[in-house]
C-alpha cells in the first residue's frame, strides 16, 4: 500500500524527521577576509563600471551580432556578476577568526602545524578558510582531508587521513598560532 494511504494517527508509527538545512559558517583569517572584501569592492566599483561603459559604447556602434567588443563585454559582465554573487554569499556567512589571538594546545582553525610524514619529511601547513587555501603557500582548507584529520589533535599525536595515494599517516611535531597576514 502506498504511504499516501497510511494513517499517521497511530502512536506506533514514527514520523520521519524533517531534514534541517544548516547554514554553514565561512571561517576566515583576518587577511583572507580583507582579501575577499577587496576583491568584491574592486569588481563592483572599478571593473564592472568600466566594462559597462565599454558595452554601452559598443552597443552604439550598430550591429551587435558581429560586434566583438559588445559580445566580449556582455560575457565579461556575466562573469563579473556571477563572481559578485558568489562573493556576496560568502561575505554574508563570514566568521573571522584571528589565529594570533588563539591559545590552545589543540589544533584548531588558524593553527600552523608541522607534520612528519611516513617518509620522515617535515612539512608545515596553516589551516585556513576555503576561499584562502593555497597549497603553494602552505595554506590548506579546514575542510581538507588532512586538516580535518588533524583538528582537535595535539603535538605528538599520529593521525590518519585519506589522500589520493590512499590512507596516509602523519605525526604532529609542532603547533603554533601566528598571524597569517
Amino acid at each position: 500500500m502506498s504511504k499516501a494511504f497510511v494513517s499517521n494517527d497511530s502512536p506506533d508509527d514514527e514520523l520521519e524527521p524533517i531534514p534541517v538545512i544548516r547554514e554553514t559558517r565561512n571561517y576566515m583569517t583576518p587577511g583572507g577576509a580583507k582579501q575577499i572584501q577587496k576583491e568584491f569592492q574592486d569588481l563592483k566599483f572599478r571593473e564592472r563600471p568600466e566594462v559597462v561603459k565599454i558595452v554601452e559604447w559598443a552597443a552604439g556602434n550598430g550591429d551587435r551580432s558581429e560586434n566583438g567588443d559588445y559580445l566580449y563585454g556582455k560575457r565579461r559582465l556575466r562573469e563579473i556578476d556571477r563572481r559578485l554573487g558568489y562573493l556576496s554569499k560568502r561575505l554574508e556567512t563570514i566568521e573571522v577568526v584571528d589565529p594570533a589571538a588563539m591559545k590552545s594546545d589543540q589544533i584548531l582553525f588558524g593553527a600552523t602545524v608541522t607534520i612528519l610524514d611516513e617518509n620522515d619529511k617535515e612539512r608545515t601547513f596553516s589551516i585556513v578558510g576555503v576561499d584562502e587555501a593555497d597549497a603553494s603557500k602552505g595554506r590548506i582548507s579546514w575542510v581538507s582531508p588532512l586538516a580535518n584529520a588533524m583538528l582537535k589533535s595535539r603535538v605528538g599525536d599520529i593521525v590518519q587521513f585519506r589522500a589520493p595515494k590512499g590512507l596516509q599517516e602523519v605525526e604532529i611535531v609542532a603547533l603554533k598560532y601566528i598571524s597569517l597576514e
